[in-house]
C-alpha cells in the first residue's frame, strides 16, 4: 500500500522450491505488514483500524475515503483492500469461542431470533436439490475452513478477487453450516436441514412448512397497505379491496412454491437472513446464515446440534418451535413436560395465567438441582425443557394455551433475563446492512462471523469488569 505522504516503489521477493518449483512469497508479520497479493500490502495498523471501523458500522470503503482525504493521496482499489483485510482476518488466529464467562459453554437459558434484513444476494435457482439420501448432516469445520480457504486463495489470483477462484464456495444444502463453538456443539457434524423447506417429503416436513408460512403471514400483516398492494400486484393478483382481502388472496396464492419465494424475497430479502442463539448476557452462542425463508427448523437444527439442550428457550414463535422439534424427535421429546409450557394446559391454569394469578418456580435456575435429573443440564441439573415467548412477541399468539408460555409466570426469570438481547443486537447490526448486503455469500458469512466474534470479545470484557 502506498505511503500516505509520497508515492514510493515497493518490491517483494519470493523463494522457489528446488524440488517441486512451488513459489513461496513474503508473508512476514513481524515487519508490521500484511501481504495480500504482492501488489496490495497493508500495514497491521491499518488492518486493526479497519477492524475497529467495522465494529463501529463504518464500511471499509468509507474508512478509506476518510484516510485518502486526510492524507491527500489515492490508495489502491477499495475492493482490493477489502479483500486484503478479509485475507488478514482469515490468516489471523481466532478461536471463535462464542461462549459467555457467566453462562459458560452450555447456557441454560437462551434467546433466539432472526435478523431478517441481514442478507446476501443469491439466486434461488443456483441452489441445487441435494441427493435423495442426504440426511441434513454437514461438517461444520469443513464448511468454515473452505470459506477461509476461498478468501486466502484470492490473494494468489491474477484476476479480480472472487473471479475463477478454484477454492470458491457456492451456497449448497450439502455443505452450508451454522457456526457453533467447538465446546458448545456435540460434534463437528451438525444439522442443516434447510433442504426440507423446499419440497416436503414427510408429514412432519409439511407441518413445519405450514408453520413457517403462518410466520410469514404474520410479517405480511405488519406491512403498510400500499406496500402490500404493490406486492399483491407483483404476484399477478387482483390488488383491490381491504388489507385483509389482500392478505387472504396472497395466502391462497402462496401455496405455490414460486409465489412463496417471491413473497419471502420481498419481505425478508434475497437469502433467509441470519438466525442467532444468545445467552441472556448478550453473547452470541450460535449463528446460522439461512439460504431460505426462516422457520423453527433453523433453530431446531442448532439446538439439536448442542451438546446440552438449554432448559429455557425464548423465541417469537415458541409454539411452532415446540411442534417442529418434538415432531422430529418423537422418541425422546426435546420440549417436555407440558410441551414446553410452564404448567399443564388445563382450563383453570390457562384462565389463571391470563389473569396473572399463577406463578411457577424454576429453583434450579438459582441453585443446581441435587440430585441432578438423569440427563440433566450441567449448569442446573434439570432435564426439563421449556419454550417461552420473548417479551416483544408474547401478545402475538392466537392459541389460548400459549398463555402458559409467558416469562412473567416464572419469578426466577423476571428481572433477571433480558429477553430483548436479540432485538438489541439486530438494532445495532442493521447499521451494517448498507455494506454487508452487497457482499458475496462467502464474504458475507465470513465477515459477519468475524464481527460477531469481536463484538463477543468486547462484551466479555465489559461483563468481567462488572462481575
Amino acid at each position: 500500500m502506498p505511503c500516505p505522504h509520497k508515492a514510493i516503489d515497493v518490491a517483494t521477493f519470493h523463494k522457489e522450491c528446488g524440488v517441486c518449483g512451488n513459489l513461496y512469497r513474503f508473508q512476514e508479520w513481524s515487519e508490521g505488514l500484511h501481504n495480500f497479493n504482492d501488489h496490495v500490502i497493508l500495514s497491521l495498523h491499518l488492518c486493526i483500524l479497519l477492524r475497529q471501523s467495522l465494529q463501529n458500522h463504518t464500511a471499509v470503503g468509507r474508512q478509506l475515503d476518510i484516510l485518502e482525504a486526510t492524507h491527500q493521496t489515492k490508495y489502491a482499489s477499495h475492493d482490493s483492500i477489502l479483500h486484503g483485510y478479509l485475507h488478514f482476518e482469515a490468516l489471523s488466529s481466532h478461536d471463535h469461542n462464542f461462549s459467555c464467562v457467566n453462562c459458560g459453554d452450555h447456557p441454560a437459558v437462551v434467546v433466539m431470533d432472526l435478523h431478517k434484513k441481514g442478507v446476501f444476494k443469491m439466486a434461488v435457482s443456483d441452489i441445487k436439490d441435494p441427493p435423495p439420501d442426504f440426511n441434513g448432516r454437514v461438517n461444520i469445520e469443513d464448511f468454515w475452513s473452505s470459506g477461509s480457504e476461498e478468501i486466502v486463495c484470492r490473494g494468489f489470483l491474477k484476476s479480480k478477487p472472487g473471479v475463477n477462484n478454484p477454492c470458491g464456495v457456492k451456497p449448497s444444502y450439502l455443505n452450508w453450516a451454522p457456526w457453533i463453538s467447538p465446546r458448545t456443539r456435540a460434534s463437528d457434524v451438525v444439522l442443516n436441514t434447510e433442504n426440507a423447506k423446499v419440497k416436503p417429503t414427510k408429514p412432519t416436513d409439511q407441518a413445519t412448512l405450514d408453520l413457517a408460512e403462518d410466520h410469514l403471514v404474520d410479517q405480511l400483516m405488519k406491512l403498510k397497505a400500499a406496500d402490500l398492494r404493490t406486492l399483491v400486484k407483483g404476484c399477478g393478483l387482483d390488488a383491490t379491496g381491504s388489507k385483509m382481502d389482500l392478505l387472504l388472496r396472497l395466502r391462497e396464492e402462496m401455496k405455490t412454491r414460486s409465489t412463496y419465494d417471491k413473497v419471502f424475497e420481498k419481505v425478508w430479502g434475497a437469502s433467509g437472513g441470519w438466525a442467532v442463539i444468545m445467552c441472556p448476557c448478550g453473547i452470541v452462542n450460535a449463528v446460522k446464515f439461512n439460504l431460505r425463508a426462516e422457520s423453527p427448523r433453523d433453530y431446531a437444527d442448532m439446538l439439536l446440534s448442542f451438546r446440552h439442550f438449554p432448559n429455557v428457550a425464548m423465541y417469537d414463535f415458541a409454539r411452532g418451535l415446540v411442534a417442529h422439534t418434538n415432531l422430529r424427535e418423537p422418541g425422546d421429546l426435546p420440549f417436555q413436560p407440558n410441551e414446553g409450557r410452564v404448567a399443564a394446559a388445563t382450563p383453570d391454569n390457562i384462565s389463571a395465567a391470563k389473569k396473572g394469578e399463577i406463578k411457577v418456580h424454576f429453583p434450579w435456575l438459582i441453585q443446581q438441582k441435587v440430585p441432578a435429573d438423569a440427563g440433566g443440564h450441567p449448569a442446573t441439573g434439570c432435564a426439563e425443557h421449556y419454550a417461552l415467548y420473548d417479551t416483544f412477541h408474547q401478545q402475538n399468539t392466537k392459541d389460548d394455551r400459549d398463555a402458559l408460555r409467558l416469562i412473567k409466570l416464572v419469578p426466577e426469570l423476571c428481572g433477571w433475563v433480558n429477553s430483548q438481547v436479540a432485538e438489541q443486537l439486530f438494532a445495532d447490526m442493521k447499521k451494517n446492512n448498507y455494506f454487508m448486503n452487497m457482499l458475496s455469500p462467502t464474504s458475507h458469512v465470513f465477515l459477519m462471523r468475524n464481527i460477531l466474534h469481536h463484538r463477543n470479545e468486547q462484551l466479555m470484557l465489559i461483563i468481567l469488569h462488572y462481575t
